[in-house]
This record gives structure tokens, sequence and C-alpha cells, in this order.
């Protein structure tokens, strides 16, 4: 079902053209629109996110993945749907995961994770959520699995992620600690509700946090850095505590003080959101908009770093790798 006249038989798609830097991706203006299957629906985009994983796929190459378009979230206006998705979502604004593909005019995605814009919010920021979002639910709530009254700590509180964790575990009654590597940085991460916010470069941090948690040390860590605090994690875990990662640091094989996981009954874990089954991100959709939508208009706001032009995206690259960054960089793509 399409949205008679509206949909060309090209568009304008960000294409990585090999493996390197910034420089590697390309706009090009004859890029094919994607095929719907029958649980789909086909986004005008507006607006689109960029994350780190965008930054490794274009240093690892158009073969790296089946899309060499990058871009996992986006948000904008259904103007086609599959044929087992409701014709009357056709002009919806939503905000979207998908499999690759933002970084373009159209993208498609199952209709279980294209969620409806929250109230309040433009594209700009519908397009810095549903990464953030759906990350942080599948590792506090799916792997970890916090429970009412547990503490969390989280490496890199002012990244796109950790911002937008913060606000989550927050609005939900968590207790939630963090570190930043600036101190520009830790002022955000604490004026979005942390309880106290560390240096993760200090030597004493695991000392620093079982002192801010009186000594019994927090419940959960999310943690970006492929296992560079693990010794400081482990120390400062409470007992049962977990820690999921989100980066695999390249294939980083982790050393383990076996002692301090046995005697904290510690659990390690950790996932790759884009390649888990399509059933456990529509599950995690389902307990998004049942859990958090009421609060996104009022308690919960993406934190915007910067926004650029699709034709600057190689600029946006290059500012994201600089690290110096908090919240979210966002393309805008088109104005509606």
């Amino acid at each position: 079902m399409v949205e008679e006249g509206f949909i060309p038989k090209h568009q304008r798609a960000v294409v990585i053209t090999a493996a390197g830097g910034p420089d590697v991706l390309h706009l090009v203006p004859g890029w094919p629109i994607p095929t719907l299957g029958a649980d789909d629906v086909l986004i005008k985009v507006v607006a689109a996110g960029i994350n780190r994983h965008d930054v490794h796929q274009r240093a690892a190459g158009p073969t790296r993945e089946p899309n060499p378009v990058p871009g996992l979230e986006a948000s904008g206006r259904i103007v086609a749907c599959g044929k087992n998705v409701p014709q009357n979502r056709i002009g919806e604004s939503v905000m979207a995961l998908t499999d690759g593909g933002a970084y373009a005019e159209f993208v498609s995605t199952d209709q279980d994770l294209a969620l409806p814009l929250p109230v309040g919010y433009d594209h700009i920021a519908g397009a810095a959520l549903p990464e953030a979002l759906f990350t942080t639910w599948f590792n506090f709530f799916e792997l970890m699995r916090i429970k009412r009254g547990e503490t969390a700590l989280i490496h890199g509180g002012a990244s796109g992620v950790g911002t937008l964790a913060i606000q989550v575990l927050r609005a939900l009654g968590h207790d939630v600690f963090a570190t930043a590597g600036t101190a520009e940085k830790r002022e955000v991460a604490r004026s979005l509700g942390c309880r106290a916010v560390f240096d993760y470069a200090a030597p004493d941090l695991s000392t620093q946090i079982l002192a801010a948690t009186d000594g019994r040390g927090v419940d959960t860590v999310l943690d970006t850095s492929a296992g560079a605090h693990l010794a400081d994690d482990l120390e400062a875990l409470a007992p049962g505590g977990r820690i999921s990662h989100l980066s695999a640091g390249g294939g980083k094989s982790l050393a383990l003080p076996l002692r301090a996981l046995m005697l904290r009954r510690a659990s390690i874990t950790g996932g790759f959101l884009r390649s888990t089954p399509l059933e456990l991100k529509r599950r995690l959709a389902s307990a998004l908009r049942a859990e958090l939508w009421p609060r996104l208009s009022s308690d919960i706001r993406p934190v915007i770093d910067s926004t650029y032009d699709l034709d600057r995206v190689s600029a946006a690259h290059a500012h994201m790798e600089t690290s110096r960054h908090i919240g979210k960089i966002v393309l805008k793509v088109s104005s509606s």
C-alpha cells in the first residue's frame, strides 16, 4: 500500500565506498528505494541518528554488512506499507530502529520497530532516541534484569546511550552512577540525575564508587569500553552484581580476575543489538512503548550535541571520532 505519487524510483543515500575514514562516505543521487517485506513499512526520513557502530562499519568497508548505506535509527513519516501492515499507518510520524540504511531519503523497517513520535518531540529529537532506548532496555532489563531498588553504573555517561540511559533509569526509580573523561562531561551526567560521576581514568576508581555507595557497590554496570575498567568494575560490584558489555573491542579477549568474580557471585554478559532476532527486538519495542512512552514527553529528553545536513555526513563522522561530543549527533535528511 503506497501513498500515491509520493515515492520516486530513486533516492539520495550515503554509501560507504571503501574501507577508510570519513572521506569514503559518498552521497549517491541514484540509490534504489528499499523493497518492502510483508511486515515492513517505508519511512520518508527527516533525520537519522549517528552511532559509533556506523563509524566502525565505515572503517571496515562496504562489504562488512549487507547494506553499504549506514544508519541504525531514523525519524520521519510512513509512506508505504507491506501487505500485513494496516493501511492507516500511512502518514504516521514515527521514530524507528532500522537494520541499516537510515542515511538516506527512505528507509524500511519492521512495522513493530517503527514507534510513534512522542508528543512534543520534533524529528531531530526522535532520530536521537531509538538506538539508545533499545540499547538501554536490552542491556539493563533484558540481559542484566535490573530489579526495583537496584543501582546502575554507566561508563560513558555523556555519550548518546549514556545520557539517555541515565534518564530512563532515574525515571524508573533507580539510583545511577556514571563515569566520564572530562569535567564538562561529568557535569552533564550529573545534571541528568546521577548520584555521583567519576573520572574513569582515576587510579582509585573502585574505591570512589564503593565510598559513594556506602561500601555496598553497584548492582549493574554498563561497559562501553570493551572491558578497559573490568578490574575496577568487579571491585566495585555488589554481591550478585552484573556487568554488560556494548563493545567487543574488535575481538578483544578479557583477562578475568577470577577470585573477584567468584567472591561477588558476579555475572558478565553482553550482546549485539543489531544481530538479535527480530522477535526479541519486537519484544523490546513493546516493553519500551508500555513502560516509557508516557514518560518521554516530560521526564526523558535526548541530549543533542549537533546536527549536520546529509551532504556533510563526512564532517559529522569526523566530529564523532574526536570523542568530544556530548549526547547525540544527528543528520538532517529532509524538511518534512
